[in-house]
Order: C-alpha cells, then sequence, then structure tokens
C-alpha cells in the first residue's frame, strides 16, 4: 500500500516563494547598497541578509542536525555571533541563502506532520548563559520560528530597500 501522508513542504509551499523572492532582490544589489544601514537598527542591508541565512543554520542544523556539514560555517554569518564575519557580496549572500533553502527544503519534503513533535534539546555548542533562555523546543516550534523570523527580517529589508528606492520583497509595493 502507498503511504499518502503528505509532507510538511505541502504546507510550507509559500516559503519556496518567499525565498524566491529574498534571493532576487539581493542578488542585483552592489556592494555600495549592501552597506546602507537598515533604519532604526545598527545593521547594514548585507548584515540583515546574513543574519537571516545564519539564522536558519543555527536552527535548522545546530539544533535539529539537517543539512551538509560545509553549511556549519555559514550560522557564524550573523553579525550577532562571536566570530567576526566581514562584509559579503550579493552573490555570496545568493548563494548562502540557496543553500540554506535547500537544507529547508530537503528537510520539508522528507517530514510529516507526525514529525512535529520531535523535541530538540539545546546543543551542546551553547554556552551556559545561553542556556537559561533557550529551553528545549519541539520541531514544529522551531519552523514556525524560523519562518516568522524571516518575515519579520523581510519586512526591514523592504522597508530598508524602499527608503533607498529599491524593491522589496514583493517588487516596488
Amino acid at each position: 500500500m502507498m503511504d499518502t501522508t503528505p509532507s510538511l513542504i505541502t504546507f510550507y509551499k509559500g516559503w519556496g516563494t518567499y525565498q524566491k523572492n529574498l534571493v532576487e532582490i539581493i542578488r542585483p544589489l552592489t556592494p555600495e547598497q549592501l552597506a546602507l544601514p537598515v533604519p532604526g537598527h545598527q545593521w547594514t542591508i548585507g548584515m540583515l541578509a546574513q543574519h537571516l541565512v545564519g539564522n536558519r543554520v543555527w536552527w535548522f542544523q545546530v539544533w535539529m542536525g539537517e543539512g551538509s556539514p560545509e553549511l556549519a560555517p555559514l550560522a557564524h554569518w550573523d553579525p550577532a555571533d562571536d566570530v567576526e564575519q566581514a562584509p559579503l557580496n550579493a552573490t555570496e549572500l545568493v548563494a548562502g541563502l540557496e543553500s540554506t533553502w535547500q537544507m529547508i527544503y530537503d528537510a520539508l519534503t522528507r517530514w510529516t506532520a507526525a514529525d512535529l513533535e520531535q523535541i530538540f534539546q539545546p546543543p551542546a555548542a551553547l554556552k551556559e548563559e545561553e542556556r537559561e533562555h533557550f529551553p528545549p523546543f519541539s520541531r514544529q516550534w522551531i519552523i514556525w520560528h524560523v519562518l516568522e523570523h524571516e518575515i519579520h527580517h523581510g519586512g526591514e529589508l523592504s522597508v530598508a530597500l524602499g527608503n533607498y528606492g529599491l524593491n522589496g520583497i514583493y517588487g516596488d509595493m
């Protein structure tokens, strides 16, 4: 008998569209545009894009063990990380977005609703003081958190780009 249990990607197809739009707004940016400040933020447009990539690896790989080990250094792209990361160009940022999206897509294609309840303990990589802020989380919570994080910061990117006359996530709206 054939298994007809849908994978989670069935319910997250819109995330793939969002990913495509994110890549399309980052790809044409010059180093000067990536260095523009995000209003109300201490980061630049490029740093905010780096943060999205680092966050994906942090949650999907460091917490849930997904993706290729080659993605591990991308967790340090986050400007808030202890490891100093030099500004990246648009080609590097797009490659990071695409490789981390592939990690997410592969996982969502493999997982079903039954997998959402799995609980993940805080990773060993956390410092002792960080453990106070990071209890165990379910796969369901982690997926939602990464998605809402991307929506939040994608909005910031869109507003920042729009302030400079550039297209945001949904074009020139």
